[in-house]
């Protein structure tokens, strides 16, 4: 026997024992729906996209339910550039006019939609795009920050245009989704009461969604390995008490704070986990779902 025939055999029988291994975990989330928040160098990343998409295929396949919610910063900022429209941030949100709330619409329900659509059916799925507006699924409210003067110390009601955040999140349609073969793939944009587009934040969009959904899991794909500890050390697994200690003894800062809010609030209306993930990593989804260890941060209720 050659050394490339033994090698060969040793190679197949790591993915037999992988694929024995992943079998508690098939058990486990069978049934189960799991949104998925898909942004960042997860999404910017040609190779990356196609493993995501044929990831989020295998879920399907081994009888479980994605729910896809996606992000678009990047690619709506290349647009507004290349329209010549203006914009600007506050805290992290960009305040969106007219004619930019138009581009949002048309960069996160039109081309990127469609391009993760493409790809989840190219690796062999059935995807179909939606954005919140379709079904009312989300109902949405105008977004109001306030933000305190340094100098003053007096607070200043933010007006941040059309972004919003969830009012009502109304499942049916994804429910009717669901019972199918069908993985549904969202864009963050909201509705009014009175037909107004929103922008929302896709952070918040999928804990909305998750928490309506009852999801067994919430996993945010980020560009971190996941939550630190004061040691630098990465912390795989945190009740939510523990994470709202972090955020209040500054442990978590900065943009991370946000994404864990979105998680407990999660948590607190009933999903199960959810999961910080470093998207970064190739399969970053599969090794949280069928291993031990995971591939981020997970933060349960107490």
């Amino acid at each position: 026997m050659t050394d490339t025939a033994t090698k060969s055999k040793e190679d197949w029988l790591a993915q037999a024992k992988t694929l024995s291994e992943a079998l508690p975990y098939m058990k486990r989330y069978s049934g189960a729906t799991i949104v998925v928040k898909y942004g960042g160098h997860a999404m910017g990343s040609a190779e990356l996209a196609k493993l995501f998409a044929r990831d989020i295929v295998l879920l399907k396949q081994v009888g479980m339910n994605p729910v896809v919610v996606h992000g678009g910063g990047p690619q709506i900022a290349s647009m507004l550039e290349r329209l010549k429209i203006q914009s600007s941030f506050v805290d992290g949100l960009r305040v969106t006019d007219e004619a930019t709330v138009e581009v949002v619409e048309m960069v996160l329900a039109g081309a990127i939609n469609k391009q993760i659509v493409s790809a989840i059916n190219e690796a062999g799925g059935f995807a179909a795009g939606l954005s919140g507006k379709d079904g009312h699924l989300i109902m949405a409210e105008k977004l109001h920050r306030k933000k305190k003067d340094p100098e003053s110390n007096i607070e200043q009601l933010l007006d941040l245009g059309f972004v919003g955040e969830p009012k009502k999140v109304n499942p049916h349609v994804l429910d009717t989704f669901l019972q199918t073969d069908v993985i549904p793939v969202i864009a963050p944009i909201g509705m009014g009461d009175k037909g107004e587009t929103y922008n929302i934040n896709a952070d918040t969009a999928a804990g909305a969604i998750a928490a309506a959904l009852k999801a067994k899991r919430l996993l945010m794909l980020t560009d971190v390995e996941g939550v630190r500890d004061k040691d630098d050390k990465l912390v795989p697994e945190m009740t939510a008490e523990k994470a709202r200690d972090f955020i209040e003894d500054g442990t978590i800062h900065g943009g991370m704070i946000p994404k864990i809010q979105t998680c407990l609030s999660a948590v607190d209306a009933g999903v199960e986990g959810a999961v910080i993930i470093d998207g970064r990593v190739p399969h970053a989804v599969l090794l949280e779902i069928f291993t031990e260890h995971g591939a981020g941060t997970l933060i349960k209720g107490a």
